[in-house]
This record gives structure tokens, sequence and C-alpha cells, in this order.
């Protein structure tokens, strides 16, 4: 999970300012020339649900269903060569569902 804004400030930054040539220093064959956005913080759905949750003050009960697991088990992009490349996020995701829930009621 990451910050929208965090997100499209990846983007900016990888155009502005990251040549294919970053990508390929010292590699004889070009390859795995990607790059993942993230905030390399690895959180599952039902942790995320339970933070909403305190952050905001919910007191009712969450009911997970679990008959029909669906979408990727692990919730994690490895960010790293961005985060060599010079780019980290800078909301994390306590601040994010804070800032969500102000913009929300308001």
């Amino acid at each position: 999970f990451l910050w929208s804004e965090d997100m499209a400030d990846a983007c900016v930054y990888i155009m502005s300012k990251v040549d294919f040539s970053d990508l390929t220093q010292n590699k004889r064959e070009i390859r795995n020339t990607h790059i993942n956005i993230g905030s390399g913080e690895e959180i599952s759905v039902k942790e995320l649900a339970i933070k909403v949750k305190e952050i905001s003050g919910f007191k009712g009960d969450l009911y997970f269903n679990s008959d029909k697991p669906d979408g990727t088990m692990r919730k994690l992009t490895d960010s790293s060569k961005l985060n060599k490349l010079g780019w980290n996020y800078a909301i994390g995701i306590d601040e994010g569902i804070k800032q969500l829930l102000t913009w929300y009621l308001n």
C-alpha cells in the first residue's frame, strides 16, 4: 500500500532523474531494468483493517471471510532499486490513514 501522492512523486522522480543507463551500469546483459514503486513495508489486509479501526475509533467488530481468499498472499513490493536511485516514500501507512480519514470527514 502506498499513499497516492507518493506514487505520483515517484513517477515524476523516475521520469526526471533516472536514466536508462542508471539501470544497466556494470551489466553485460541488459535485463531486470524494471523499477518497483512501493514503501517496502509489508502489511496484510487484516492488519490494515485493524489499523483503520484503531485510528478511526471504530468500536464495531471486524469480520473476515477466509473461505474464498483473493488477491496476492503477500502485499509487498521490493522497492530497494528505487531507494538506491535516491527516492523514498514520505507518508507511512498510519499517517496516510489519518490524512485520508481527516479528508473524508471534512
